[in-house]
């Protein structure tokens, strides 16, 4: 694919977190999939694909997403089967934060509110069953 100016520093942009915003049918997530996979693939330092947090405005875009990334993780290791460092990217994929900004909160809420000084919470908007449990106590 040829990608513009603006998107090869986007591809290639490293050591810092970067938010991505254009327009509908842009091409972002074409983007942010060859972002992602270039640096799970970086020969001298590659990272794993559980260490990112890919935040979507829909729960249908962060589904696409996860799709699209688990299509080009299983293209390179058609490339290169033996990869161990790939086939395990693979495996991590189903556990990666890819979701909207609500569905991330709620997961960091629910995960470590326990780890904070506050003890109890009030929320002014119902929650779903699921979290309450895990989140109101003392």
């Amino acid at each position: 694919m040829k990608w513009t100016n603006e998107q090869k520093t986007v591809i290639d942009l490293r050591g810092c977190n970067i938010l991505v915003s254009a327009a509908a049918g842009s091409g972002k997530t074409a983007v942010l999939i060859e972002r992602i996979v270039s640096q799970v693939t970086d020969p001298v330092n590659p990272v794993n694909i559980d260490e990112f947090v890919i935040v979507t405005f829909t729960r249908l875009a962060a589904a696409q997403m996860k799709e699209k990334l688990q299509a080009a993780l299983e293209k390179k290791l058609e490339e290169d089967p033996e990869n161990v460092h790939l086939q395990r990217q693979v495996m991590l994929l189903p556990v990666t934060q890819i979701s909207t900004i609500h569905s991330f909160c709620g997961y960091i809420i629910q995960n470590y509110f326990h780890q904070t000084r506050h003890r109890r919470a009030i929320f002014w908007e119902k929650l779903p069953m699921q979290w309450q449990r895990s989140i109101a106590w003392e």
